[in-house]
């Protein structure tokens, strides 16, 4: 089958690694891609977000399947365009209808979902302009540290943890200002919680499901998880603390509740769903749904899976999911990010980089790239993810850790911590 894959980063690249080596594709195009993922297929000069030129390109090139790498087209209601034309319903969609895809699109939507089915998450209120007084008095009674969510999609940016009431305050009243647009319309005032995070992903049909390799990933510029959110510098598969007992706890309280209240709901959801949870003692609470693979975690997740991504898009779509089988490798892995330097806040792109030819035993998966000229430039805050696999994720991170430091562009950052708190 002819198969187009929408993005252009980390996420795109590992799956594209995948995909390209199944038997059941014929062609793969990613619209729009990066300086690598050429290798595996065809760069396609589309946005995502293009619906009308994904059709078009979609019907000439005879394409079979689309999988959906990035939120934004999902929330904004890819499938639901595909399905609504006769010209294109034949196209199978992974990822969610826009219904199903507020369940990353707005925080209160997910979290109203959690309260109904009863799954284990921080208590929370949601405001808008029309009741800033309410959430203002609603802060004050808060024990700090306090979470604010803008609700709606921020880039990974709308979610603040402030330390005390009146920076959480103001913080309250710059978000439904306007600071991060739309988003911020309203914003969910949440508990804090306080543990230890890990990323859980599923593939489902809408009724059944299969488990992936779990992750956990670092959001934070700086070393010992310090500095500015980012889209992630870093993340190791598996997790040292995700035993048998809480994975059961995981599944039973979270993954399974989930999965039947997506069906319950009549959710047209065949994709991915990602459970960002959190380990308070010995329990397991959902910070975020997510409804496509979290980046950089699909960097470490996809490279241990032994199966054909292609084959399992194939049994979602046909309804026989539930008949198959996971294979994960027993190796460890870990990714580490290189950034540009002045990320996650400004910084620039077309950096020449040099010394790929020099890294050896790693995946280098790039993200924020593009070929300009013959040479491989920076073009985007986070560059390039180096995967490596390992008998555990510190022997792995060994390996990413040499390959990094042969991987030279002006401005090259990273963290040589990943791992730390395990």
């Amino acid at each position: 089958m002819n198969i187009l894959l929408l993005g252009s980063g980390g996420r795109e690249y590992t799956l594209a690694w995948n995909m390209s080596q199944s038997p059941l594709c014929d062609q793969l195009y990613i619209a729009p891609g990066n300086a690598g993922t050429p290798t595996f297929g065809i760069n396609v000069a589309i946005n995502p977000n293009d619906f009308d030129h994904i059709a078009q390109f979609a019907l000439e090139n005879q394409v079979d399947m689309i999988v959906v790498g990035p939120e934004e087209p999902l929330v904004r209601g890819i499938v639901d365009y595909f399905k609504k034309d006769e010209k294109l319903k034949h196209i199978h969609l992974i990822g969610p209808a826009g219904q199903a895809a507020l369940l990353e699109g707005s925080k209160a939507f997910a979290k109203r979902f959690m309260e109904t089915y009863d799954i284990p998450t921080a208590a929370y209120q949601e405001f808008s302009s029309a009741n800033i007084d309410e959430g203002l008095a609603y802060i004050a009674t808060q024990t700090p540290p306090i979470v604010l969510k803008a609700d709606g999609l921020a880039a990974g940016k709308g979610v603040l943890i402030l330390d005390n009431i009146p920076e959480a305050q103001e913080a309250f009243k710059a978000m439904l200002g306007g600071k991060f647009g739309e988003a911020g319309s309203r914003v969910v005032i949440e508990q804090f919680l306080d543990g230890i995070e890990f990323s859980v992903f599923a593939l489902t049909d809408g009724k059944s499901y299969q488990l992936l390799p779990v992750a956990k990933d670092y959001k934070r510029i700086g070393e010992g998880d310090v500095g500015l959110n980012t889209g992630g510098m870093g993340a190791i598969s598996p997790v040292s603390f995700v035993d048998e007992t809480l994975m059961e706890k995981v599944i039973q309280r979270i993954v399974e509740p989930t999965i039947k209240g997506i069906h319950k709901e009549g959710f047209d959801y065949k994709g991915f769903v990602f459970f960002g949870i959190i380990k308070v003692g010995n329990d397991p609470y959902v910070i975020e749904y997510n409804c496509r693979m979290g980046d950089p975690e699909t960097e470490v997740v996809i490279p241990r899976l032994k199966n054909d991504l292609v084959a399992l898009f194939q049994a979602t779509m046909n309804g026989t999911l539930a008949n198959q089988t996971i294979e994960i490798d027993t190796q460890a892995a870990a990714t580490i990010m290189l950034v540009s330097g002045g990320y996650p806040e400004a910084y620039e792109k077309g950096k020449v980089i040099e010394g790929l030819n020099l890294a050896t035993d790693s995946m280098l998966i790039h993200a924020g790239t593009k070929m300009e000229d013959g040479k491989v430039l920076t073009n985007g805050g986070r560059v390039m993810a180096i995967t490596s696999m390992g008998k555990d994720f510190k022997a792995a991170l060994e390996i990413s850790k040499k390959n990094a430091q042969c991987i030279q562009f002006e401005g090259k950052n990273y963290r040589k911590d990943i791992g730390f708190d395990l």
